[in-house]
């Protein structure tokens, strides 16, 4: 033993070079100090009293030098601010926001990679750049956590009524397609970092739960395949839920209850209104806001009447509908939502044929081709059909035509395609000349156009009276060549707003509809007036 620890001291004290040694552990203390440090949420230099300018915590790569370095996601109000505004009061709520709020003022940079930014089998369009999502500052993000729902909705609406940002070249957004494009920025973020969907898990299949994800309602599918598999934005603590969504398909409804020319649609009516009052009944979430916070998607052409029978459902909960028709009261502008109405053939290639040819390859100036049912098909085809060699007006593309040039030719070989009604104000057609890149022409009175609370459809469609249905060809032709250009150019710009994908890429439909659905959740918030 003896002989043992000799040897030990021996190596200790002339093997081992102390030198190399001790700088090692230098290093390694040095280099596990500045870690520590670059943790915390403030420099050790600054103290931990509230500052006066305001925070912000996201910088992107693309930021202009005008916007001062913020990023949209800014809360861009000062924290003494904070304690001089009056009280925000959210709606259904008597509370009043009358914390104080210390927060330090060193910028957060961290950041991670979206996870759904790759290709795969069922992206429509190539992904967008990768976009950069970062986290919360620690301390705002447990104020955050210390509001109600609507508390944190009034602050957020707060902060975009009082932000101006400048319009920047942002590679992921066209500003001609967009109202407001820096409102839609700041309002945008805000929505991907703090808004939370609760989804009731009642109602049994396939009216609930399964999404149809073809034919012309495939939108209303799409949209519940993704938001139930989304961990973003969907919450299991209805607690933390900004909105409530009521996952039923107005399709699979009308397949499993709907009686074949029965003309009666009071059974699909009352299956829901018995549906809405047992969630009245098993939870509280409704009675507390009287359906003002829950949300329904619809695209079928009966979605709308499919609500009558429930006063607050067809009143209160924001709609998500296609069949978007202001003049039957039901859908209510500013309030509820266009639902674009595109058209799935195949769900594994929904991608195929988008596209079109160039404007020396678009010879025809306008096309249309369907059933003359409605009110406004019969005038067109009375007034266009087989009378104009531009203008290719057709009921159902005859044979002989279809033999030369299909229908999907037709639209990528044409200037502008016709989007007249049918029965109802909505036509897949809209959603169609985006994909082929043709400027379409909406031939319908009362109809809101899809996202038009973000979208303007000025820049990149036409806007046709059925009373001017005569004047057609003539109102076209006076468009100048260079609006036209424009026109087609916004088109192509926006396809990618219109897309579905498996796997959500930053602002594609889902997104959109998204949106929509956040702004107009933050219409319903009310700010209280300074004295």
């Amino acid at each position: 033993m003896t002989r043992l620890l000799r040897m030990c001291m021996v190596f200790l004290l002339f093997r081992i070079k102390w030198r190399k040694l001790i700088v090692v552990c230098s290093v390694l203390t040095i280099v596990s100090v500045l870690i520590q440090i670059s943790k915390l949420p403030y420099p050790l230099t600054e103290t931990n009293s509230p500052p006066d300018s305001a925070f912000s915590w996201y910088k992107p790569t693309n930021t202009a030098a005008n916007l001062d370095r913020s990023w949209s996601l800014a809360v861009g109000v000062h924290l003494k601010s904070f304690q001089n505004t009056p009280a925000i009061v959210p709606l259904n709520s008597s509370a009043e926001l009358d914390r104080s709020l210390v927060i330090p003022s060193k910028t957060i940079r961290a950041s991670r990679q979206r996870r759904n930014n790759s290709i795969n089998l069922f992206t429509l369009s190539p992904p967008s750049p990768p976009q950069t999502v970062t986290k919360l500052p620690h301390e705002l993000e447990r104020y955050l956590s210390s509001l109600t729902p609507d508390e944190t909705l009034a602050l957020v609406k707060r902060d975009i009524e009082n932000s101006s940002l400048a319009r920047d070249d942002d590679p992921e957004l066209y500003a001609p397609l967009f109202r407001n494009i820096s409102t839609f920025k700041r309002s945008y973020e805000w929505m991907e970092q703090l808004m939370k969907i609760y989804i009731y898990r009642d109602g049994e299949r396939p009216i609930f739960h399964h999404p149809k994800l073809t034919g012309i309602y495939a939108s209303e599918g799409w949209f519940m395949k993704l938001i139930e598999a989304s961990s973003q934005f969907v919450t299991k603590d209805p607690g933390k839920a900004h909105l409530f969504y009521l996952p039923y398909s107005a399709r699979q409804l009308q397949l499993a209850l709907y009686v074949p020319d029965s003309h009666n649609m009071q059974p699909l009516s009352i299956f829901l209104r018995d549906y809405v009052n047992m969630l009245a009944a098993k939870y509280p979430f409704w009675n507390r806001t009287h359906g003002t916070d829950h949300f329904l998607v619809a695209c079928h052409d009966w979605g709308p009447y499919t609500l009558k029978e429930h006063d607050e459902l067809i009143q209160n909960t924001i709609k998500v509908l296609c069949n978007a028709d202001v003049s039957e009261g039901i859908f209510k502008a500013g309030k509820d939502v266009s639902l674009p109405e595109t058209t799935i053939r195949n769900p594994r290639r929904p991608r195929r044929a988008i596209g079109g040819r160039r404007v020396s390859q678009r010879p025809i100036l306008a096309f249309f081709a369907g059933y003359d049912h409605g009110r406004v098909r019969p005038i067109l085809l009375k007034h266009w059909f087989d009378k104009d060699e531009d203008m290719r007006i057709y009921g159902p593309l005859p044979a002989k035509v279809a033999k030369k040039m299909s229908y999907l030719t037709h639209m990528k070989s044409s200037k502008y395609c016709l989007c007249p009604m049918g029965y109802e104000v909505n036509s897949p057609r809209i959603v169609e000349a985006i994909y082929y890149e043709c400027v379409p022409v909406i031939i319908a009175d009362n109809f809101v156009p899809p996202l038009n609370e973000d979208l303007n459809w000025e820049a990149f469609s036409v806007t046709v009276f059925e009373k001017d249905i005569p004047k057609l060809k003539e109102i076209l032709l006076a468009i100048p060549m260079e609006k036209y250009l424009t026109l087609q150019t916004n088109v192509k710009m926006l396809q990618k707003h219109f897309l579905w994908n498996a796997k959500p890429v930053p602002y594609d439909l889902f997104h959109m509809i998204l949106h929509s659905i956040w702004s107009s959740r933050l219409k319903q918030i009310q700010l209280q007036q300074p004295q």
